[in-house]
């Protein structure tokens, strides 16, 4: 049997194969039907798993030691809030209305810069 080179050109010129680029596979999030679903789910030894339960409020980790003994942990799914922006204007104004009233308080001054009657000298 005799070696055929596929890439042969008659032409002359080095013929350089076009790459194809392969459809990645199709993926999916693994989805189960509460925790008997969860410690149904199959994995090989020295593996791990998160799964979504149904409800969509839960996932699911499965992790297997070297033996292929099985741990199920339940977490929590919450949504994520984004927290809200600092208002710097507004913190500035209580900071100087702070600063006023430290540092415009006298013994004759109230904290609001009213001035207060004369104590009497004892």
């Amino acid at each position: 049997m005799s070696y055929v080179n596929p890439f042969f050109n008659p032409y002359g010129q080095q013929y350089m194969p076009q790459l194809v680029q392969q459809a990645a596979p199709t993926q999916q999030v693994t989805k189960v039907n509460g925790e008997n679903g969860a410690r149904a789910y199959q994995i090989g030894p020295n593996s791990s798993a998160l799964l979504l339960d149904e409800s969509g409020v839960m996932v699911w980790l499965v992790t297997t030691d070297g033996a292929g003994y099985k741990t199920v942990g339940a977490y929590d799914i919450v949504p994520h809030k984004v927290a809200p922006t600092a208002e710097y204007g507004d913190l500035e104004s209580r900071i100087k209305r702070l600063e006023e009233i430290v540092n415009g308080y006298t013994r004759n001054t109230s904290a609001d810069g009213k001035k207060q009657p004369e104590a009497a000298a004892d």
